[in-house]
């Protein structure tokens, strides 16, 4: 057995919202989607870069207020991206660190993801 890079799977509760949030604000785009019945809730996998989300509005596949760190590099450039989409809800800032910078976002369901470059990454 060889592990592989692991997928969070992070709780929605509003797929419109998730879908503002995800694809418009941060730019994922949608890989598959998939539902047991057409009324039942929806699971999706999203992608940016080499990141793998997967979201989830079944009860019990994750718990809200998660917190997700994702490894990256042009962290300054795609902070002004989303600075001028003026979103009146996520108006990112970048933190030193120690390790290098971070930027935290927060999704309408209290998950965090935050953003971080490398010192050596820059």
């Amino acid at each position: 057995m060889q592990a592989r890079v692991p997928i969070p799977i992070l709780r929605m509760f509003d797929e419109a919202a998730a879908r503002a949030f995800y694809i418009d604000f941060l730019g994922f785009r949608v890989d598959w989607e998939h539902r047991f019945e057409a009324a039942l809730p929806l699971y999706m996998q999203i992608s940016l870069g080499d990141c793998v989300l997967h979201l989830s509005g079944h009860h019990g596949d994750a718990t809200p207020g998660s917190h997700v760190r994702v490894p990256c590099t042009g962290l300054r450039e795609f902070q002004q991206a989303l600075l001028a989409k003026v979103d009146r809800h996520a108006r990112p800032g970048l933190q030193q660190q120690p390790w290098g910078t971070d930027m935290t976002v927060t999704d309408p369901f209290g998950n965090r993801l935050t953003f971080t470059q490398a010192l050596d990454a820059a």
